[in-house]
């Protein structure tokens, strides 16, 4: 005797669910996906590049220099870095990385001097006269100068969340306010305090900001309130007590 088949109860609940996360994902505006997207690709090429800056120091003793940002793709130097400069942009050529964020923009990247200078040279926490040249440029007492803050939503006021940093990398987000392109062109200045510190470009430049994204408002003061002024930039520190850790694990410290 022929039985007709139908759906089970299980099998209608189960393509219900699939078409209602087809329908959400369609719902999604296009320019928000590329948003996820950007920012998802861009905290991948953020970590690649910490993991290469790190295994820099490893191979050669010391972390890398800048490159020279306001160089275009394809000139001479271009992504090499540039000692003893202290603030470029993450020398891509030398660290085999990538050259943009997901925006198209170049990493900015500070560098305490004292990781970043010739192996043997000062080391800022040994006692005189400075030991003859070793196997790094800084030694297990050596101590970072760049800070990276955030701040309290309702407050607005600020506290450190990396201290005596070796090196912080940052891109400039969505906005790219204050960021360096492949043609080596400066964009505009940011409108608010936190993003203006994180484009800061001089070599003196120590503290930077990271915290929440929020949409361009008006009025605006990150510091004061009501709210807070656009922000979208990624930051990405680098820790004395990482690296020093990695350094001894390559033998590189004792």
């Amino acid at each position: 005797m022929n039985q007709s088949k139908g759906f089970t109860l299980v099998e209608v609940a189960v393509a219900l669910g699939i078409i209602a996360l087809l329908l959400a994902g369609a719902l999604i505006p296009l320019s928000t996906q590329f948003d996820v997207r950007n920012v998802a690709d861009t905290q991948r090429a953020m970590e690649s590049i910490r993991e290469a800056i790190t295994g820099f120091a490893q191979a050669n003793g010391r972390l890398p220099c800048p490159a020279d940002g306001t160089i275009a793709a394809g000139g001479t130097n271009a992504g090499k870095e540039l000692c003893p400069n202290a603030f470029g942009v993450v020398p891509w050529a030398t660290l085999g990385v990538p050259e943009t964020d997901g925006w198209g923009r170049r990493f900015s990247y500070w560098v305490s001097p004292i990781f970043a200078d010739a192996m043997g040279t000062t080391f800022g926490c040994t006692p005189a006269p400075v030991p003859a040249p070793t196997q790094s440029s800084f030694a297990l007492c050596s101590l970072g100068t760049l800070t990276v803050n955030t701040r309290n939503e309702s407050t607005h006021a600020f506290n450190a969340i990396g201290l005596m940093l070796p090196a912080v990398i940052i891109s400039h987000g969505k906005n790219g306010f204050g960021a360096y392109t492949p043609g080596g062109v400066t964009l505009a200045a940011p409108a608010g305090t936190d993003e203006i510190a994180n484009a800061n470009h001089a070599s003196a430049a120590t503290t930077f900001f990271s915290r929440i994204p929020t949409p361009s408002r008006s009025p605006c003061s990150d510091a004061a309130g009501p709210s807070f002024c656009e922000f979208d930039d990624i930051v990405v520190m680098i820790s004395s007590n990482t690296l020093i850790a990695r350094m001894v694990a390559a033998g590189r410290l004792p």
